[in-house]
């Protein structure tokens, strides 16, 4: 046998032979023994602050994913995402509608506080003179303060005019269009027939780069490769230094569109083409990030702006299991398929409590080094120990907002609810209850079973905790009724 002693001073004999002998074949070897180090593979190129990547898609219904249920949509990468990241299935947008939507998961803040909200006119459109005010501080914001560089790639819909655009909320370049794809529709088209024939020339939707027009129309048929492009362009960039993008994906919205290599190929139609080609580039950004040596340093959330727009029958979603959709804050219309990925940073796993967009930014300043300043209300929880494996989620509950009106509130697993509409979101018939209903989500995702005759002890706490809540709310001033003057 031999002797351990033996070999280690036989070593140390060496390493004194080349140092004095030898120095420059020493530090030689020095360097190749330090790039093979365990400490060197857990050092990026970017020093220790993580990037960020939130992928945002539009009125993509809970069960519009294969990894969460859905029969026949493909979707490998992001499902490879639920593997080895953590697939949320409790997790909620702050709002049923796109524009308060968009402003919650970027200010961590309720729309209602922002300004974001209106019972008149529920998001923004082409003739609004409104947007995300400028002292609203977003994750772009925020990150741009730690030297991170910043990018918007898709839709905005936070306000079209020049204050209002992603370049004068803390991001360094913007590429995309600012309000929905079905707005700016040539009038001498019908509603149905622009719908159902998806031709990008019947809406003369603006594609932007920063604050000018590039193209007018925008071709909608390519648009979700461009965004891909854009993405992997500005990561390939930034490869050096810390990064945030916020993807945003103006599709399955209607109209549909999908490229030549989509079209036609999916189970599902047209709608199953535009979700695969999502997928597709989603593994484009997955791509990006293993050739640059970044996927061990970047957390990637995949997630939806509401529920599907469900009175488009089969060119919109599905809510899966769950009751209602866009428009409506039964949980069709509020929770949302959720992927949180980020190999050696995420601990994979099937995460059931609550988690939401509001959350993300408590979550990403706080992973980024960065502090939340205390001159505002925050409306979010840092996720970073459910990330981490550490313990359970921090939020317990969550306010559904339908304009102004609080429409219902979860606490634990049950939701109370104060006020009632179609639960296909159009018409919206919003009508308080005389009568109001509680539903056990743990046990009934579906929302069937009304319990509050025979809990009404916990009917009487969550009306509490709203009270206390509508109490303490301060409403911003509504951006959303403001129109440009001709």
């Amino acid at each position: 046998m031999e002797d351990p002693g033996a070999f280690s001073n036989a070593r140390s004999s060496i390493f004194i032979y080349l140092i004095m002998h030898r120095p420059l074949v020493f530090l030689q070897l020095l360097v190749l023994f330090l790039s093979f180090s365990p400490l060197a593979f857990s050092q990026s190129k970017q020093g220790d602050k993580p990037n960020f990547i939130i992928i945002f898609t539009d009125d993509q219904g809970y069960g519009d994913l294969g990894a969460f249920g859905h029969p026949t949509i493909k979707t490998p990468n992001i499902d490879q995402m639920a593997v080895e990241g953590q697939k949320w299935t409790s997790f909620y947008v702050a709002a049923n509608v796109c524009t308060p939507s968009r402003s919650a998961i970027l200010t961590g803040r309720m729309p209602v506080r922002t300004g974001m909200y209106s019972n008149k006119r529920r998001v923004l459109f082409p003739d609004s003179d409104g947007g995300l005010p400028a002292y609203e501080n977003t994750i772009a914001t925020l990150l741009k303060k730690e030297g991170y560089a910043t990018a918007a790639v898709g839709k905005w819909h936070l306000g079209h005019l020049p204050q209002y655009l992603p370049t004068s909320h803390g991001f360094d370049s913007y590429f995309g269009i600012p309000y929905s794809n079905d707005m700016d529709r040539i009038n001498d088209v019908t509603h149905t027939q622009a719908f159902l024939e998806s031709k990008y020339e019947y809406f003369n939707v603006p594609l932007m780069r920063d604050t000018e027009i590039i193209e007018r129309p925008a071709d909608q048929n390519t648009i979700t490769k461009r965004y891909a492009g854009e993405a992997v362009k500005f990561i390939t960039a930034n490869k050096d230094k810390p990064f945030f993008l916020y993807l945003a994906h103006s599709l399955p919205h209607v109209p549909l569109f999908a490229s030549g290599d989509f079209k036609g190929k999916s189970e599902r139609g047209l709608y199953g083409d535009v979700i695969e080609e999502i997928d597709w580039s989603v593994g484009e950004v997955l791509r990006a990030l293993k050739d640059n040596g970044l996927d061990k340093n970047t957390y990637v959330i995949f997630t939806s702006d509401n529920g599907p727009w469900l009175v488009y029958n089969e060119q919109g979603g599905s809510s899966g299991s769950l009751f209602g959709g866009k428009g409506t804050s039964y949980e069709g219309g509020v929770r949302v398929p959720t992927v949180i990925w980020g190999p050696g940073n995420v601990k994979p796993g099937l995460i059931s409590k609550m988690g939401s967009t509001l959350d993300l930014l408590p979550t990403i300043t706080t992973l980024a080094g960065a502090k939340l300043p205390q001159d505002r209300v925050y409306d979010g929880f840092d996720l970073g120990p459910v990330l981490r494996g550490e313990n359970a989620t921090p939020r317990d509950e969550m306010f559904y907002y339908h304009g102004d009106r609080l429409f219902a509130v979860r606490k634990g697993d049950f939701k109370l609810y104060f006020y009632s509409n179609n639960p296909a979101g159009y018409p919206e018939k919003l009508e308080k209850l005389e009568k109001l209903t509680l539903y056990n989500l743990g046990h009934d995702p579906s929302e069937r079973f009304d319990l509050a005759e025979k809990n009404p002890d916990k009917v009487a706490e969550i009306k509490e905790i709203a009270r206390e809540h509508s109490e303490k709310m301060v409403f911003g001033a509504t951006q959303l009724e403001k129109r440009i003057e001709k």
